[in-house]
């Protein structure tokens, strides 16, 4: 059984400061200790971008001495409000691979699992797969054709018919078409939008989560007219994925780190006799 966690969002910022009225830095710690206690016997952990709020080098620093704690191996990509150049700085130039982007290869347990860097600096929110890293990903998936494959990556790769369908991965046609060269492609997760959603996208699998940031409580009223604005967001819950994958099936289960509500007492389960 291939176990691993994905986390995204996180939005670290300097000392002293918050992120729309958080603390991030503290979430991000609570994550860890939640991930350590709960999941320490999980194969790895993928953080899928959105690791500082604004690109900055102290929040990348900040969020490197809190990811030390954490038992598994990790994993590391970019999403928006990241600034690739001064990621690199900071963990180190070797990350990027020969597209110049954060991407990785995963091989274990009878599964690959493709990491992707879908951050463009460019853009307002939208994600990008330059030409080299779609042909860097078809290159991957023709490589294990026999494995099952798992894809993380921080945006979503469609509209979720909500009102910030604006920012998706661009050009995901040709994801999409990539990905549909493999027999195989389990599933793709994301983050990005501070949702929790699934569904499929020209018959690719793919989920969200909502993060370790803000929620998101989309307006999903099929209207005639403009839809609502501001969209309402939450202080939680704080959420990661956890992904459980063996030769038959792929799950992914979205779990709560932060809001988690009270137990419920056995003696309400307790079957009784006639």
């Amino acid at each position: 059984m291939l176990k691993f966690i994905v986390l995204a969002d996180i939005h670290i910022v300097k000392k002293d400061e918050l992120s729309h009225g958080l603390d991030t830095l503290d979430r991000l710690n609570k994550a860890v200790s939640f991930v350590n206690q709960n999941h320490g016997d999980a194969d790895f952990i993928i953080f899928a971008g959105d690791l500082a709020d604004r690109g900055e080098a102290e929040a990348y620093e900040r969020f490197k001495v809190a990811i030390k704690q954490l038992a598994p191996p990790v994993y590391i990509t970019l999403g928006n409000h990241d600034h690739r150049p001064t990621f690199l700085e900071v963990f180190g130039a070797h990350l990027a691979d020969e597209t110049g982007n954060v991407n990785y290869i995963i091989d274990t347990k009878d599964h690959r699992v493709i990491v992707l860097d879908s951050s463009d600096p460019s853009e307002r929110g939208a994600g990008v797969l330059e030409p080299s890293q779609i042909a860097w990903l078809h290159s991957k998936l023709q490589d294990a054709r026999e494995l099952p494959v798992i894809i993380v990556l921080h945006h979503n790769i469609t509209k979720l018919h909500v009102q910030t369908d604006f920012i998706i991965l661009k050009d995901n046609k040709k994801f999409a078409e990539a990905v549909l060269s493999h027999p195989n492609v389990r599933q793709v997760v994301s983050g990005h939008v501070h949702m929790t959603t699934s569904g499929t996208y020209m018959g690719v699998p793919f989920s969200t989560f909502a993060g370790a940031h803000y929620s998101i409580e989309p307006t999903l009223q099929l209207l005639s007219g403009p839809v609502p604005n501001p969209v309402a967001r939450r202080e939680g819950p704080g959420q990661l994925a956890v992904v459980l994958s063996d030769d038959e099936s792929t799950v992914v289960h979205m779990e709560n780190f932060l809001d988690r509500h009270l137990v419920m007492a056995q003696d309400l389960f307790r079957w009784k006799s006639a």
